[in-house]
């Protein structure tokens, strides 16, 4: 018995959109196993009312989100990390691969933080082997992450921060309560040093 996977596309770009189908397309000719419902929205109004539709039975499988997305007419949905929290509540087993061109490590932090997505993908390093490869990782329960995201990760987890005795001495004192004024009568700094 074929399973049905309901999948939703959240891309402003038709030609991403294509990408994505293509790439689903050849996961179900590999899987025949694998039948996959897809439905596409392309500004955040639009995918508001498929996330929450109450067509779907079960909720959403898989969703590829775009984060940078024309925001809604009434501006409360001014993303796709927006709309990301939004499937996050309303659909709790849909697994989200974030696809954007977004490539800075302050941004991509608080998607991480924001979303926690199974996939995240740099659209500049995506093709369509890539692709397969992270639906069939991520519809198996794994992770996926271009290279990209993945040494932008690899950074930021080796960075070194450098906490000295002062350092903590004042952390410490902060996690006691104690007030900002009162720090330079502890530690030996001034207020401007802190």
């Amino acid at each position: 018995m074929r399973q049905q996977q309901k999948v939703l596309i959240i891309d402003d770009h038709p030609l991403i959109c294509e990408q994505y189908i293509k790439a689903l397309q050849e996961v179900m000719s590999e899987n025949n196993q694998m039948n996959m419902r897809i439905e596409s929205a392309g500004d955040c109004d639009t995918a508001k009312e498929k996330i929450k539709s109450p067509m779907i039975k079960g909720g959403w499988d898989l969703v590829f989100l775009d984060i940078r997305l024309p925001p809604s007419k009434d501006r409360r949905m001014l993303s796709g990390e927006d709309l990301g929290e939004m499937i996050r509540k309303n659909h709790p087993l849909a697994k989200i691969i974030v696809a954007t061109t977004f490539n800075d490590n302050y941004r991509i932090q608080n998607i991480f933080k924001s979303l926690n997505p199974e996939g995240f993908l740099i659209k500049n390093d995506l093709d369509t082997k890539e692709l397969v490869n992270a639906i069939l990782t991520i519809m198996q329960g794994g992770v996926h992450y271009s290279h990209t995201v993945s040494n932008l990760l690899r950074k930021q987890m080796f960075t070194k921060i450098k906490i000295d005795k002062i350092d903590r001495q004042i952390l410490y004192e902060l996690s006691l309560g104690t007030k900002m004024k009162d720090l330079p009568n502890i530690v030996p700094l001034s207020i401007a040093d802190i």
